[in-house]
């Protein structure tokens, strides 16, 4: 059992189980009905997406040094008690049964999903 970091939209794969969509909004133009259907999530946890002010400040990374204030800043709001708890509770579910976890950005390496299965490990999850 683990979790999966993935780009949502993209082609599901087999074992993958539930997706969560940990961003702070849902697709464009796509209908609720079909987030699922579409590739997006099962389930919108937009609590462990960054926030709309470090949101903003993630599009516009340039450098390694703007990455690193970004990833800083997204840790310490992760480090918020209902972000800590919602963390230990899918390292938990990890252990028991396969689900993902994602976002839109094309490349994981300037993403907040890089920084957020860091968290998950940190956390003691199962992660692919």
């Amino acid at each position: 059992m683990a979790i999966r970091v993935v780009r949502l939209g993209s082609p599901r794969t087999p074992c993958e189980g539930l997706r969560l969509g940990t961003v702070r909004r849902p697709p464009r133009g796509v209908p609720k009905a079909e987030h699922a259907s579409r590739d997006f999530y099962d389930v919108w946890l937009p609590d462990l997406a960054p926030s709309e002010t470090l949101l903003k400040q993630a599009l516009q990374v340039s450098d390694e040094r703007a990455w690193g204030a970004f990833e800083k800043r997204y840790r310490a709001e992760m480090n918020r008690p209902e972000a800590r708890r919602l963390l230990a509770l899918l390292a938990a579910l990890s252990r028991q049964t396969n689900f993902s976890v994602g976002c839109y950005c094309a490349d994981e390496a300037r993403c907040h999903r890089s920084v957020l299965k860091a968290l998950l490990l940190e956390h003691g999850a199962d992660v692919v």
